[in-house]
């Protein structure tokens, strides 16, 4: 398999799983949630100051539909993610040491 394709179908099911499948994705609490709420840790808890910006608690607002949300949510976030490591890698390899008739 080349490297081109390997990338293409990583992308293709980041997309899949993160469009699709994270509808899923349980709704309870995690362990260290719980156990947070059990001993009565959480008794400070405070909302996220990003909670009502657009991609805030894992969906997209105004999207009414949970799962479209949810979905598009998780595209984004791929896409983000993508655009991020992309442009890094992009920055790093353009830095690379010039040698002999490159110089």
């Amino acid at each position: 398999m080349t490297t081109k394709r390997f990338f293409v179908v990583a992308l293709l099911v980041s997309l899949v799983l993160a469009g699709g499948v994270s509808y899923y994705a349980s709704s309870r609490p995690d362990g260290l949630e719980k156990v947070a709420a059990d001993k009565g840790l959480d008794a400070k808890e405070k909302d996220h100051a990003l909670k009502d910006s657009p991609l805030g608690d894992y969906g997209v607002k105004g999207v009414d539909n949970a799962r479209l949300s949810g979905g598009l949510a998780g595209v984004i976030g791929v896409g983000a993610v993508l655009a991020v490591s992309g442009g890094l890698f992009w920055a790093v390899r353009r830095r690379g040491t010039r040698t002999g008739a490159d110089a």
